[in-house]
């Protein structure tokens, strides 16, 4: 993912996946790398600014949490409300945006959708 600063977003996507950032990876750094289950991610440094909607859009489903407990953790991470589509009986989903201004949705958990 091309962005501002490789470090800064490749820390913020690593928390959100619960992943860690490479243990070479440093401020200042031009890339970063987070490795997750099943996911690679690799952030670099370009001089370019975003102006339109980003590319890639990832939507979250938490595994051990519930949907609006995993928008609080991202919350108090660092993401931005983005627009709350969560309806009455449950269904619905949050979008946020990343420390650099990336959209993203929270889904509610596999528990929630049988429950």
């Amino acid at each position: 993912m091309d962005c501002a600063d490789a470090y800064r977003l490749g820390s913020f996507w690593a928390e959100a996946l619960d992943a860690p950032l490479n243990e070479d990876d440093r401020p200042g750094d031009p890339e970063a790398l987070v490795a997750a289950a099943g996911i690679t991610l690799l952030f670099i440094t370009v001089p370019d600014k975003k102006t339109v909607k980003n590319r890639v859009h990832f939507d979250l489903q938490p595994k051990d949490r519930t949907r609006d407990a995993e928008v609080e953790r991202l919350l108090a991470l660092g993401a931005t409300l983005v627009a709350d589509r969560r309806n009455p009986d449950g269904t619905g989903w949050v979008t946020l945006a990343d420390v650099e201004g990336n959209e993203f949705c929270v889904e509610r958990s596999a528990a929630e959708r049988v429950a």
